[in-house]
């Protein structure tokens, strides 16, 4: 039986947002990457609260995702807009 439905543990962990913004798929692309990055640097972030991470564990890790998100950025929202390549008439 397969369901493609996530488990209410994997809705409460990896929650997943409606994208409402100009749809473009490098924006798409970029939205997922967003909300992935919110989603480790509150793991961090609790992870570091409870004890099982130090400060400048937790710095060092968030500091890598933002690095992380900002190439994200500039391959798929700074890099200049490829045009679509030319399609032959239809006979």
């Amino acid at each position: 039986m397969t369901d493609n439905q996530p488990s209410p543990k994997e809705n409460f962990l990896f929650p997943r947002s409606k994208y409402w913004g100009e749809f473009t798929p490098q924006q798409l692309a970029f939205n997922a990457n967003l909300q992935e990055f919110a989603q480790r640097v509150s793991f961090v972030c609790n992870l570091e609260t409870g004890g099982k991470m130090s400060a400048d564990d937790a710095y060092n890790e968030i500091k890598r995702l933002w690095k992380d998100l900002k190439k994200s950025k500039a391959n798929l929202i700074d890099a200049e807009a490829v045009p679509p390549p030319e399609l032959p008439p239809e006979a």
